[in-house]
């Protein structure tokens, strides 16, 4: 954004479209906290959940229109570009999982036993947490890279793939360890692996874009990437294989869900989570391979 309020501050920060955009997360992520932290209300680990991602979102989001109204962020060592392009992408996925997750558990139609106070309340805190995420979501929209231009990483389709993948790959990680089985069978570990490996080098991609250190490597970090991604394709096509094999092949798991197994604490429901998104990175690496053929990294962005 170039500069519109004098050499020191940048009034584009907050009346562009993007800054708009930022503006109004600000406004909706303060909004539905307050209204769950006055009356809603939360509980268990959904509850904490929501309201750490309400609140994580609206504190990075505060620091982001502060450096950009500011040009603070000129002096940190960090590629904005590609930083607020992975925090919109990730915020995007936190706010919509959240935005499912409070209406789902704390939302009723009756009054009783909450009372109609706190039921309001919670139906209150839900609208604005689905505005949240449509904010976010329109920032990902406006700073996509566009066909033809020369933007940062993390603002292609591949770049914001990879935070989907990791995204992706916590959700798989949850299911893991909620009673799983996983150390079954030495195959089922080997997709423990395949989930783990992957995970951490999509984490190094995004930290060393996120950093700006990509051209102070002694490789091309382009092709390494585009490499690397090749290798994740075969690896969660080999998982997508096993897994579902020893989980629900008759000679090794259960091909039905066990009429005895307890809701919420049953390793079959954690097996069926894993599989489903096993093939849902699978198709998002695929993705990501196909659009990387096409993009130019750019890491002073």
């Amino acid at each position: 954004m170039e500069s519109t309020g004098g050499p020191y501050l940048n009034t584009a920060a907050v009346t562009s479209p993007v800054g708009i955009a930022r503006l109004l997360q600000m406004t909706f992520g303060c909004t539905t906290f307050s209204l769950v932290a006055h009356q809603g209300g939360f509980s268990a680990a959904y509850g904490t959940f929501c309201m750490f991602v309400w609140t994580f979102c609206f504190a990075i989001t505060v620091f982001i229109i502060t450096c950009e109204f500011t040009h603070l962020h000129s002096c940190l060592s960090l590629s904005w570009g590609n930083f607020t392009a992975a925090f919109a992408m990730l915020a995007t996925l936190m706010s919509v999982t959240a935005a499912v997750i409070y209406p789902l558990y704390f939302v009723q139609v009756g009054c009783y036993p909450i009372g109609c106070e706190v039921r309001d309340f919670r139906i209150a805190a839900s609208v604005f947490a689905g505005l949240l995420f449509v904010a976010y979501a329109a920032e990902v929209f406006l700073t996509r890279a566009k066909p033809g231009q020369v933007t940062s990483y993390m603002a292609t389709i591949s770049g914001l793939l990879k935070i989907v993948q990791a995204f992706v790959a916590c959700i798989i990680f949850g299911a893991l360890v909620n009673d799983s089985q996983y150390g079954k069978y030495v195959a089922m570990q080997w997709c423990v692996a395949v989930y783990s490996f992957c995970f951490v080098v999509t984490v190094v991609v995004v930290a060393f874009s996120v950093t700006g250190k990509t051209a102070l490597l002694w490789f091309p970090f382009e092709r390494s990437v585009v490499i690397y991604t090749f290798g994740a394709v075969l690896l969660y096509v080999s998982a997508a294989v096993i897994w579902p094999v020893f989980c629900f092949d008759s000679k090794y798991g259960s091909p039905q869900r066990p009429s005895l197994c307890a809701k919420g604490k049953c390793p079959w429901d954690s097996q069926l989570v894993i599989a489903i998104f096993t093939y849902v990175n699978l198709l998002l690496y695929v993705l990501d391979l196909a659009y990387s053929q096409r993009i130019r990294f750019v890491s002073h962005l």
